[in-house]
């Protein structure tokens, strides 16, 4: 039988070997926030043929300057660009390279976008991480009060939870250093699903610890939670192959428009079933053991060997 719990220290040196480097690219390049958040311009189009692809209008924005503009379709042919701060003369020749490009266009609407907006949805999905955090730990305090130290297994899922968004916050700040990518409205949406992702996949765990821990009465802890991990080992690798795969196929072939959206929701989905397997389920097993109160201290040495 693997013996996966017996090595988790080395799955938390694997999780923080991902973690620093993204908080350190955040420290030092900061985070890429997009206009949802910063504010820019707002350019409202229509063209009197059928409209061409956004990503293909991306284009033509990028060639101004104007990279991770943020092109959605309308009725009537009709464009909705969000796009960093532009001038007159700047959105004029843009509209004169689309109407080159993809025929005769009319200007709907040309403006500001503030960015409160985007801070007011921040303030409320970090609202709601925090509520969801407590709704998981009292949850998980109520539904596993058949085993002892209950609230523990809600604690370690919040603790996984907080190890995927680390992980998502780092990668945003990689891709927005690397690839020019921007954090926009999408990425909450990412961020939240894999949220619900990561702690369904915990539960699934701590499930099958709590199912075991009745039936294996008596036996240590550490090998009920590795008896527990190898027996949900292949439905979570299932499951995650299953998303994966389809997430990698939106990738490939669904456009670049939700490209960004889609590669951090498939890191965090990554993150999300390592961190229910190997960081929740072996957090339990440290605190089982209290582990902690050995970690600094130091070894005995040797005996010297007497005098013969």
């Amino acid at each position: 039988m693997w013996d996966i719990v017996g090595k988790r220290y080395r799955w938390f040196g694997l999780s923080l070997l991902v973690i620093i480097p993204g908080l350190l690219a955040l420290i030092f390049f900061g985070f890429p926030l997009a206009i949802d958040f910063t504010g820019g311009s707002l350019l409202d189009i229509q063209f009197q043929s059928a409209a061409p692809q956004p990503a293909a209008v991306s284009a033509v924005f990028a060639s101004f300057g104007f990279d991770a503009s943020q092109v959605q379709s309308t009725q009537n042919n009709g464009m909705q660009i969000r796009s960093k701060t532009m001038s007159d003369e700047q959105k004029n020749q843009i509209e004169a390279a689309l109407r080159e490009k993809f025929g005769p266009l009319v200007e709907q609407e040309f403006g500001s976008v503030s960015g409160a907006i985007g801070a007011e949805v921040v303030q409320r999905a970090a609202g709601t991480v925090g509520i969801a955090a407590l709704g998981i730990m009292a949850y998980l305090w109520y539904a596993f009060r058949q085993v002892p130290h209950s609230f523990r297994y809600g604690v370690a899922a919040v603790i996984a939870m907080l190890h995927d968004v680390a992980v998502m916050i780092g990668a945003a700040a990689i891709f927005g250093k690397l690839f020019g990518w921007e954090v926009d409205s999408l990425y909450l949406t990412a961020l939240l699903t894999v949220i619900g992702f990561s702690v369904h996949d915990t539960i699934v765990v701590f499930d099958r610890i709590r199912e075991n821990l009745i039936r294996r009465r008596g036996e240590k802890f550490d090998r009920v939670v590795n008896h527990s991990i190898i027996q949900t080992l292949d439905r979570s690798i299932n499951t995650q192959l299953t998303v994966l795969f389809t997430l990698l196929a939106l990738v490939l072939f669904g456009g670049v428009t939700i490209r960004h959206f889609v590669t951090i929701l498939m890191v965090g989905v990554f993150s999300g079933s390592y961190s229910s397997i190997f960081n929740a389920a072996q957090i339990l097993v440290v605190w089982e053991n209290r582990e902690w109160r050995t970690w600094f201290r130091r070894k005995p040495k040797p005996a010297a060997p007497a005098a013969a």
